[in-house]
């Protein structure tokens, strides 16, 4: 029942293909209610249908004995990213059947084929094809060059010519340091003598230091010449390989270029009305990314509207070990991609009547910022939590425009700093320039102390710690934050547990640096305490609220100079 052939020709084998890959439930659905609308697929709660598919392919996933693959549940490995992401697809098929489809991200191991799961959108590696070709004249530039850059002659001047380099960087500035020690000197000797000789002895003298100079700079030239020279004559031998290696990478380059283009244009994506357009038509003059069209939604997306199945409601899950950079957690839900896949979601989901896009939905509406302190130069305020700081992209009401509403001849930006839309707790707020600076100064040189309350999914068996992860914006998923220690920035997190109850974990995060979303992704990543925020959206599981608050703050006040600290439990 569950069979998909791989590499079966559509024309011949469209009903086969349909009926094998089309997952009838194992379980009765008499009881639950259809999608009124298909899932938003970039924010999303799954629907009771998209659990229970998930349910069973979880299931198959464990017990099945048709392939092999370690997702790293039962060792981790530091160095392996093993995960996969799955997804499943509701659709009803031209018997009016309800059933759903499986996929999965890219490859298993070394195959896109696998039973129950559909097919990728292109085989690109299909025997003689031209991906084949491609990669083989490649491969063929790729072996000239090795070639080339291990020729024996070559090999030995390009080592002359380093060596070279380090020896006449030493005796150039070796001469260049003598000179400076020698012109100190005949300074000396000048003072010295013009005060012990005659004004006719001391131009003797002097034209003797004159010359001493004047050998310094020649014997500098002449090592500046020599060693010019000696490079030149190096490079020459060299000149003539290198410019060939240098024609071929441009050649592969090209080539490559091309290769991926081609790659691009084969990758065809149907949406409802049967309209195709391929990669290279969606991104339009933007490139896509490496991999794009092997996520799971667009290959259940493809194969449904191939087989004249209506997509009803979608969902993608992680399977396995997290990867080391971004936050993955077995089994979670996750939205589709926003690099590789709203381009391409955006055209194979057209016509198609979706659930409202929550991003859309002021959060902040009927809610009241509570003032905890207010002076004629600053206020204190609880923010509630789903709040912005400051306007949005699509959502302009915020602390910073109720602000400005409240204190409109304020001067200045009046928000001091900020806090995550869906982190509650105490803001600053400046109702002068000359405030605004003071206060900020303090974040800046990091003397104002803070302290966050959080729950965590789980227990923390240590009872306090630092976690020091370096983090950057993933730009392909903003606002989301990637652990990154080539390009991160230092970014730690002091801790201490407060209570384990319940299999939570109430703690006290102390920032010592103020990233996005650092608190949220040092406590869900799996090198810092490895259990979500509850709640958390982006980094855990979706709740009523992330329980993360901003509950203590001490800085110094811009005008009394007195040190002044204010607490504000949380409602969690």
């Amino acid at each position: 029942m569950y069979f998909c052939f791989p590499r079966i020709k559509y024309k011949e084998e469209n009903k086969l293909m349909s009926e094998n890959c089309f997952t009838p439930f194992q379980s009765s659905i008499s009881d639950y209610p259809l999608p009124e609308k298909f899932t938003f697929p970039f924010y999303y709660d799954p629907h009771p249908l998209c659990l229970l598919a998930s349910k069973e392919l979880q299931r198959h996933i464990e017990t099945q004995t048709e392939w092999e693959y370690d997702f790293g549940l039962e060792e981790e490995k530091p160095d392996v990213i093993i995960g996969k992401m799955f997804g499943v697809l509701v659709v009803q098929n031209e018997q009016n059947e309800i059933g759903y489809l499986s996929s999965f991200s890219g490859k298993l191991g070394d195959s896109s084929h696998y039973s129950k799961f559909v097919p990728p959108v292109i085989d690109v590696w299909e025997v003689d094809n031209f991906l084949n070709i491609g990669m083989e004249e490649l491969n063929t530039i790729n072996q000239e060059i090795k070639k080339l850059e291990s020729l024996p002659e070559f090999v030995s001047c390009m080592k002359i010519m380093e060596k070279d380099q380090l020896i006449a960087a030493s005796q150039i500035e070796e001469q260049r340091e003598k000179m400076r020690t020698s012109k100190k000197e005949r300074k000396l000797i000048r003072q010295r003598e013009k005060e012990s000789n005659s004004p006719e002895d001391f131009e003797e003298i002097n034209k003797e230091l004159n010359q001493q100079s004047i050998n310094g700079k020649k014997e500098l030239k002449r090592l500046l010449e020599f060693w010019k020279d000696r490079s030149d004559q190096n490079k020459r031998k060299v000149d003539q390989i290198k410019t060939t290696i240098d024609e071929l990478k441009l050649k592969r380059k090209n080539k490559s270029a091309g290769l991926q283009k081609k790659i691009f244009d084969q990758y065809r994506f149907l949406n409802q009305a049967g309209e195709v357009k391929s990669l290279l038509d969606i991104f339009k003059d933007k490139t896509p990314m490496g991999g794009t069209g092997e996520c799971a939604a667009p290959k259940l997306l493809q194969y449904a509207f191939k087989f004249k199945m209506k997509p009803l409601a979608m969902a993608e899950f992680w399977w396995g070990q997290s990867p080391k950079s971004e936050i993955r957690k077995h089994r979670n839900f996750y939205p589709a991609c926003i690099g590789k896949c709203k381009p391409l979601l955006s055209h194979m989901l057209e016509g198609i009547e979706m659930d409202e896009n929550p991003l859309l939905k002021n959060p902040a509406e009927g809610k009241e910022i509570e003032i905890i302190f207010e002076d004629e130069h600053i206020l204190v305020i609880n923010k509630p939590a789903e709040f912005l700081s400051v306007p949005g992209r699509y959502i302009k009401d915020s602390v910073a425009q109720r602000m400005k509403e409240k204190f409109p001849n304020a001067t200045g930006p009046l928000i001091v700093h900020r806090l995550d839309m869906s982190t509650s707790g105490i803001m600053l707020i400046a109702k002068s320039l000359e405030v605004h600076k003071f206060l900020q100064s303090q974040f800046i040189k990091r003397t104002i102390k803070k302290r966050y309350v959080a729950l965590l999914e789980g227990i923390v068996n240590e009872k306090e710690g630092i976690v020091d992860l370096p983090l950057r914006t993933d730009w392909n998923e903003r606002p989301k934050q990637l652990v990154c220690y080539e390009s991160g920035k230092s970014a730690q997190t002091k801790w201490k547990v407060i209570e384990r109850k319940n299999q939570q974990t109430r703690i006290h995060f102390f920032p010592i640096t103020g990233r996005t979303h650092q608190l949220r992704v040092h406590a869900a990543h799996p090198l810092g305490l490895n259990l979500p925020i509850f709640g958390d959206d982006l980094y855990g599981t979706k709740s009523k609220r992330l329980c993360l608050h901003a509950e203590w703050i001490e800085f110094v006040h811009p005008i009394s100079r007195e040190v002044k600290s204010v607490t504000v439990e949380a409602e969690f």
